[in-house]
């Protein structure tokens, strides 16, 4: 709709509470993070959230980069969107964020970021 209509997209949590970090995974709170601090917000927090984010790690890892900045450069990159969010609560964090906006993912990566959307295109409802 956004494309067709010509009018931007603003996406919602691009980093999912920060889950597409990778900093949750395991079991692991972080001292600080959203997700230690309000634990309420649970549509990030499922077995299969976590199954489908570690594949995202992983597949970031294979790649050299780290899961913040292909979770934000895949953002970045889609051609209806006008603008990213991003969080920070630190310089590193926010250091990682900016320099996502100079990486382009490449074809072999978005088609493998594509095969797990596939096999789980909804694993935060």
């Amino acid at each position: 709709m956004s494309i067709r209509e010509q009018v931007g997209l603003l996406a919602y949590s691009p980093l999912a509470f920060g889950v597409l970090s990778g900093k949750y995974l395991d079991g692991q709170r972080p001292a600080g993070a959203r997700l230690t601090l309000f634990e309420r917000f649970q549509r990030y927090t499922s077995p299969l959230a976590e199954q489908v984010t570690t594949a995202y790690v992983e597949l970031a890892k294979q790649h050299n980069l780290s899961p913040t900045q292909m979770a934000l450069a895949f953002v970045t990159q889609q051609p209806f969107v006008t603008s990213n969010i991003i969080g920070a609560t630190s310089l590193e964090q926010l250091k990682e964020n900016l320099d996502s906006s100079t990486v382009r993912l490449s074809d072999e990566l978005l088609n493998a970021i594509e095969q797990i959307h596939t096999q789980h295109p909804n694993p935060c409802p």
